[in-house]
């Protein structure tokens, strides 16, 4: 825990300020005695004993001349400097030992330097007549891509009661009905059981993985995983059921994750369904590849006839694998898929990366390459805030953004509205032209994602999963492996 920072020069004690009207402040008994002016109260460190001061302010204390130096490692906190090699092994912000899970750079993608670009230049430096000659290459390589997605605005009975309490406001609501159409759309794709692993990438508080355990009361055999290179744990945490299953976050970046060596997937071998709500740009190519390249891909090349557990509770699943016995002849391992399914919901288009982006191969294809992506990737925030009277409120937003909950998407605050307000060709189009431009941007770079996936043997699609006047950033990508073990209905 990081200390307060003094607010005064050293050798000033101050062990009570007189407060505005009535009475005198003084510091809480057993907690440190220095006044923190920005703050306006007491710092609410421990003191050692028989100290006035905690160790961040103990040179208040004027008892020597002992010198406290910034830490080299977090310079929010201060240190003595006799005793700097000490703290430095002991120290929260030291570097810890990775976790066996931890391969460095197992997704990160493009390997060839020569691909990536030195310079990224804005869209503002280019020429009216490049500008327009990218626009044509946009609209040559998006001839043949469906323009227009299917609405799978869904819900599930999960979330009903939320959705139904008054106590909830506008912003929790939005949250509660993306959620809800998630779960919809998941269990749609028979990806809601037992028997099988979620892994939550970019998990935060871990909502969405708390509602899928909501919906799976009654099932078996369900593990989940959040994933998040944040260390906090959030509250939410304490809220999942007490039963004979795993809750484990894995505090990693998605480019570092290697699934295969993740103790419960090593251990249980179940189905994975990877999932996410609202998943950043680069971070999304990342956890594509992080299941279906480096997990699937490795999987099925160190487990060459895996034994897939059955559970006697769930009678579907048995019959569904017997009759697959029944008809091939063969085990069941060679009919199952590691991944079962993926559910995420997408945003921030402009985070994203060549040297990570999964459809690299479809941008060659239709004749494009870094440096088109470069430029696309950044006109797709026009889509979504492209609109000067959008651009106008920004400031608006801004401070309402810091009195929200933190449950508020990094994408719903004012993100990226420099690329879209100060470019001096605002001029050149009209705003629904860059719309439609943003959006048109967008869908070719899912597309890419969608062709990396058919291509690996999934069923992958893009659906608007919830109406834009909840999220701007409405789009779904599913995937269902082509040949998983997830049993299928019969009527």
């Amino acid at each position: 825990m990081a200390a307060e920072p003094a607010a005064v020069g050293s050798g000033e004690r101050r062990a009570a300020e007189p407060a505005a009207a009535g009475g005198l402040r003084v510091p809480v008994p057993g907690r440190c005695g220095y006044f923190v002016e920005r703050k306006k109260r007491f710092c609410k460190m421990i003191p050692a004993q028989g100290r006035l001061f905690c160790g961040e302010h103990g040179h208040q204390e004027e008892e020597n001349d002992r010198k406290r130096i910034p830490c080299p490692l977090d310079p929010k906190h201060t240190v003595y400097e006799d005793q700097l090699q000490k703290h430095l092994k002991k120290c929260n912000s030291r570097e810890k030992p990775k976790p066996a899970y931890f391969v460095q750079d197992i997704n990160a993608g493009l390997k060839d330097a020569t691909e990536i670009l030195d310079e990224q230049l804005p869209i503002s430096s280019l020429s009216k007549e490049e500008l327009e000659d990218l626009i044509k290459k946009l609209k040559k390589a998006s001839n043949g891509i469906k323009p227009i997605l299917k609405d799978q605005m869904l819900s599930h009975q999960a979330l009903q009661e939320a959705l139904n309490d008054p106590k909830n406001g506008e912003s929790a609501f939005k949250h509660l009905k993306q959620q809800a159409s998630i779960l919809g759309n998941m269990e749609k794709l028979h990806l809601l059981g037992p028997g099988r692993c979620f892994i939550e990438f970019g998990a935060g508080r871990g909502k969405l993985s708390h509602w899928v355990d909501i919906a799976l009361q009654d099932a078996e055999n369900v593990h989940f995983l959040l994933v998040e290179r944040a260390t906090t744990r959030f509250k939410v945490d304490g809220k999942h059921r007490k039963r004979d299953y795993i809750f484990e976050r894995l505090q990693v970046d998605i480019q570092h994750l290697c699934l295969n060596k993740v103790p419960i997937l090593e251990k249980e071998k179940l189905p994975v369904v990877g999932i996410g709500k609202h998943l950043c740009g680069v971070a999304t190519d990342l956890a594509l590849r992080c299941l279906v390249e480096s997990y699937a891909t490795q999987y099925d090349e160190r487990n060459e006839e895996p034994s897939p557990k059955r559970f006697k509770s769930d009678k579907t699943d048995i019959a569904f694998n017997n009759s697959a016995d029944e008809r091939s002849g063969k085990n069941v391992s060679e009919n199952w898929k590691p991944v079962a399914g993926i559910v995420i919901a997408l945003c921030c288009h402009h985070r994203c990366q060549w040297k990570h982006y999964v459809g690299r191969e479809f941008f060659r294809t239709v004749g494009l390459g870094p440096v088109e992506f470069n430029y696309f990737q950044r006109m797709t925030s026009w889509a979504t805030c492209g609109m000067r009277e959008t651009i106008t409120e920004a400031s608006t937003v801004d401070a309402k953004s810091k009195d929200q909950n933190s449950d508020t998407e990094e994408h719903d605050q004012v993100h990226n509205r420099i690329e879209c307000s100060s470019d001096s060709l605002q001029g050149l189009l009209t705003v629904e032209e860059r719309k439609q431009i943003g959006r048109l941007c967008k869908l070719l770079i899912d597309q890419g994602r969608i062709k990396y996936l058919q291509q690996r043997g999934y069923n992958a699609a893009l659906q608007y999963y919830i109406d834009s006047t909840v999220s701007l950033e409405n789009v779904l990508l599913t995937a269902v492996s082509s040949q998983s073990s997830v049993p299928q209905p019969t009527a």
